[in-house]
């Protein structure tokens, strides 16, 4: 029995660890700066499902008119909210550090989808 609690421990230890270095939560990463701010004349729908297609590991949600995109694990934000004139996007990004889709792809991305 004595063999299996240092085990445990560790176990667990690891487990915390793994969690303190997770990516970040939705609402520290809805209160970052917006490195992305834009209108188009498109709709939230068409930008919507263009980044769907184009960006890798995208979560999508629906609530109060606008819409969000969640990429990769927790590293960019992306919402998108209609206006009188087509929609209004911005992107946050996490603070820490992602190894998934670089920033110089998703502005590529972004610029095509909304235009």
């Amino acid at each position: 029995m004595s063999l299996h609690r240092p085990a445990v421990f560790a176990i667990t230890a690891a487990t915390i660890a793994l969690a303190a270095c997770s990516s970040t939560s939705e609402p520290e990463l809805r209160a970052s700066k917006p490195v992305i701010h834009v209108s188009s004349a498109r709709t939230a729908s068409d930008i919507s499902s263009c980044l769907e297609r184009m960006l890798p590991s995208v979560q999508t949600t629906r609530n109060a008119g606008s819409t969000e995109l969640l990429v990769g694990s927790n590293a960019w934000l992306v919402t998108l909210t209609p206006s009188g004139y087509g929609s209004i996007v911005k992107v946050q990004k996490s603070d820490g550090e992602y190894g998934g889709l670089p920033e110089p792809e998703l502005r590529f991305d972004i610029a095509r989808c909304t235009t």
